[in-house]
């Protein structure tokens, strides 16, 4: 039979039931390492961008936003043998400045024929023109490279949160067989919950109408199992591009148009039939005739005469 615990017994065993074990319960200095590491695991929240820095951007991966201080663009004044295109895609980012309905554009076709140029130019104008002085401020022009189309959907999310209108501009877009990356634009472009934000329209510039090539699209149609669809989920992409605008090779006298608008707005010292033929004999040598091939040979001739040309800067 157990014996009855004394008085002095029943007091201890109450303290020990009652005294809280130190080994058990964290201190203060504990507790502090412990939301110190917390702390570190715990993403940094990204800073806003400063998008009062710039009128153009460019776009990382990493969230960041690259200010460009002096975009390399060539004076609209300059751009020959593309009138028609000019109007049109000057027209669009005019209506989108002054916020009303505007497509995105796709600028296609022969190379060096002044598709980005046009882009960078058009910017530039409508900002110079009237809407650095509107309520909404300068449009923003922000370069997404091709690599990055996948974090297409993050760059919006910042965009919509914006006052400014934005013009997110792809050069060179195209997409290779295996290439899956189109459906991040497709969803951006249209047919995503969010969509497109009111405040971005897309200007892309491409060597292909439906951003792949013509290989491309043959082999989808003689290996797939369904050919038909397997063609048509790739180039319905083009089709979100409500502006499509066409680049052909230029004349012999579009070309020579351009060399003479180079020559006078620079000031080189050259003329007249002299020009013409070493202008013509440079082409010959390259193989076409573009607006690109026209501003190498200009570069060339400024550079044997000795005169200077703005660095980085074609007006």
């Amino acid at each position: 039979m157990r014996k009855p615990k004394t008085k002095s017994q029943a007091k201890s065993s109450s303290k020990a039931r009652t005294k809280p074990n130190a080994g058990t319960l964290p201190d203060a200095a504990l507790l502090e390492r412990i939301a110190v590491a917390l702390e570190r695991l715990t993403p940094a929240q990204k800073a806003a961008p400063d998008l009062d820095r710039a009128d153009a951007f460019v776009w990382h991966p990493d969230g960041r936003l690259a200010p460009v201080a002096r975009v390399n663009r060539v004076d609209m004044s300059l751009l020959k043998g593309v009138d028609r295109v000019r109007d049109l895609l000057l027209e669009n980012t005019e209506r989108f400045a002054k916020g009303l309905p505007a497509n995105n554009a796709l600028l296609w076709g022969a190379r060096g024929m002044g598709k980005s140029s046009l882009v960078k130019a058009s910017h530039a104008t409508v900002n110079d023109d009237f809407a650095r002085a509107s309520k909404n401020g300068p449009l923003k022009l922000i370069e997404i490279h091709r690599e990055d189309i996948e974090s297409l959907p993050e760059l919006m999310a910042i965009t919509r949160a914006s006052r400014y209108r934005f013009i997110v501009f792809c050069d060179d877009l195209s997409f290779d067989n295996d290439d899956t990356t189109y459906k991040s634009l497709k969803a951006v472009l249209e047919g995503g919950i969010e969509g497109r934000p009111d405040n971005v329209i897309f200007y892309a510039t491409s060597n292909r109408r439906h951003l792949m090539s013509r290989d491309m699209i043959e082999n989808e149609r003689s290996t797939g199992i369904n050919p038909g669809e397997a063609v048509e989920e790739k180039v319905s992409l083009s089709d979100r591009f409500g502006l499509w605008l066409g680049f052909h090779r230029c004349s012999q006298d579009e070309y020579l148009a351009m060399v003479d608008s180079y020559v006078t707005h620079h000031k080189i010292p050259a003329e007249g039939e002299q020009l013409h033929r070493d202008a013509l004999e440079w082409s010959t040598t390259r193989g076409s005739r573009s607006g690109r091939v026209a501003w190498q040979f200009v570069q060339d001739l400024a550079g044997r005469l000795g005169v200077e040309l703005k660095a980085g800067h074609r007006s």
